[in-house]
């Protein structure tokens, strides 16, 4: 019979461990990807403006709001920035959580091994006793039935060498 393994609590707990990082790094990568796509549409905004100036007024409008954009895109570069940083955190984390999850599987996977060797082990002990049992039985039968057969009793005497071969 199969021993149970005996970390299995501990490999659960590191699975979920695990599943929980790996929750953290998408959430962590959807903000970066957003954070990219956020500026990404602030550059185009900032690159998308009108073909001709009339006035100094409209001169000057323009020149303020390229200079927001360009307030705004560096805000969005360094929200990226921390983004980048918590998604690599994340994916450390994960990383790590993999790590401990894969030695407990490799202990696992050794510990099946070694069940399975010994439950097999087990039945061909089994599978010997049935088998020695069923030769001892027909030996028994043989001998049983030998005895009860009428035996010849030799009218010659026989001979047996003893040892050296001397007679």
């Amino acid at each position: 019979m199969a021993r149970t393994f005996s970390l299995a609590g501990l490999l659960r707990l590191r699975h979920a461990q695990q599943d929980q990082a790996a929750g953290r790094l998408a959430e962590a990568n959807d903000r970066l990807r957003d954070a990219a796509d956020r500026r990404l549409a602030a550059k185009r905004t900032l690159d998308d403006g009108p073909a001709q100036v009339t006035d100094a007024a409209m001169l000057s409008a323009i020149a303020a709001s390229r200079a927001s954009s360009r307030g705004m895109l560096a805000e969005l570069d360094a929200v990226a920035a921390r983004r980048r940083a918590e998604a690599d955190e994340a994916q450390a984390e994960f990383g790590a959580a993999r790590r401990a999850a894969i030695g407990l599987e490799k202990l696992e996977a050794a510990h099946a091994v070694e069940a399975a060797a010994d439950d097999l082990r087990t039945e061909q002990a089994a599978l010997d006793e049935i088998a020695g049992q069923s030769w001892r039985m027909r030996e028994a039968e043989t001998a049983a039935s030998s005895s009860t057969a009428p035996t010849r009793t030799p009218t010659t005497p026989t001979h047996t060498p003893t040892r050296g071969g001397a007679q």
